[in-house]
């Protein structure tokens, strides 16, 4: 199965997942359209569940970065992954941090989504959250790419929500989602998709 996919949806094709960044500043006004395109997403109730935390300057960056750093160190170190892997992963999880022009704190909030007294109910409201900041993420991503900039998501915040909030003085309703890294491209990328078929029932 296989088409030539309608021009009104190019910026659906061209997106893709972009890790080097030239050194042009991103303006101020440029990341508030973008945000301003993510949280025109559908969220569940529209209760709009997303938050984001934008950081700007280097030391805000690194900050961020280190404090990751050390989890993912410890937490490889507990699996007894080689020292040598160790450094290579955590290095690279700095670089792409430290590199980015604009690093943005995708995540949620479930303060003003509906409280059930059971807890598969009160699961399914949150994989509801989940799913609204996602949406607002990919809003994101794409308006990014619109507009001439590359973006990365990274779910590395999954595995230390605390240590991201901590690190970005977050409150503490806040839950990490992702990162997104931005910046003015350094790089092209293809990528591949699976055939249609291998992925679609039709009922």
């Amino acid at each position: 199965m296989s088409y030539e996919p309608d021009p009104r949806l190019a910026i659906l094709f061209q997106r893709r997942s972009l890790r080097r960044y030239s050194d042009t500043p991103v303006p101020r006004d440029v990341i508030e359209q973008i945000l301003t395109a993510a949280v025109q997403a559908p969220s569940a109730h529209n209760r709009q569940p997303w938050r984001f935390a934008i950081v700007e300057t280097a030391e805000g960056k690194e900050r961020l970065a280190l404090a990751m750093g050390a989890r993912l160190r410890h937490d490889l170190q507990a699996d007894h992954v080689p020292e040598a892997i160790i450094e290579q992963d955590v290095q690279r999880s700095y670089d792409r941090i430290t590199s980015a022009r604009v690093v943005i704190m995708v995540g949620l909030s479930m303060r003003d989504m509906d409280i059930y007294t059971d807890a598969r109910r009160q699961n399914a409201e949150h994989h509801m959250a989940v799913q609204s900041a996602a949406m607002a993420g990919q809003n994101l991503l794409l308006a990014a790419s619109a507009l001439g900039l590359g973006a990365c998501w990274m779910c590395a915040p999954l595995f230390c929500p605390d240590v991201v909030r901590a690190a970005l003085s977050l409150p503490e309703d806040w839950q990490p989602q992702g990162l997104i890294t931005l910046g003015y491209p350094a790089q092209t990328r293809t990528s591949e998709r699976a055939p249609l078929e291998t992925k679609v029932l039709w009922r």
